[in-house]
């Protein structure tokens, strides 16, 4: 296979798989329940049960007759961005939330300390007459709330320290 025919390349603990979209097409997978399936691979029976999933990294947990496989799926373009250095942009952690726009903070909605998980709304900033819900896209933890309700913020400026 060439890297022009591939479109997935698949990590499995420590081993790689690539795949075409065609491939992907062809495999014989059934889905039995909710996070359950059935796969024919060679003329051998497989249930496979999804453990654990993380969209955001692309990361699957699966149990295979009671042992789990850490899978991490790449597409194309995961792989041009790997190549060029960019893969790891993704897991690094977020310190700061600085405000997108100019405006007016019309809302607090966390407090110094607590834990905040992916999709947590932190704030609500007003600009151009719009309410903007300023969410977190990972977990962490508010270490330090710089701003105050009906504070004026510029762009860039910093909001909330993260631990």
């Amino acid at each position: 296979m060439t890297d022009k025919e591939t479109n997935y390349k698949v990590k499995s603990n420590e081993f790689e798989f690539l795949f075409t979209k065609e491939e992907i097409a062809a495999a014989d997978i059934v889905k039995k329940s909710p996070g359950v399936y059935h796969i024919l691979k060679n003329h051998k029976s497989i249930n496979a049960k999804v453990v654990a999933t993380d969209l955001a990294a692309k990361k699957i947990t699966i149990e295979i007759e009671g042992e789990n496989f850490e899978i991490e799926i790449k597409d194309r373009l995961d792989q041009v961005l790997e190549k060029m250095g960019f893969g790891l942009v993704a897991n690094k952690l977020i310190k700061e939330i600085k405000a997108p726009m100019p405006g007016l903070v019309l809302e607090i909605c966390v407090a110094n300390g607590q834990v905040v998980n992916e999709g947590d709304k932190l704030l609500t900033l007003e600009a151009m007459k719009m309410e903007n819900s300023i969410v977190i896209h990972n977990t962490a933890i508010i270490k330090r709330i710089v701003i105050s309700a009906g504070q004026a913020v510029e762009k860039g400026q910093i909001l909330i320290e993260l631990e």
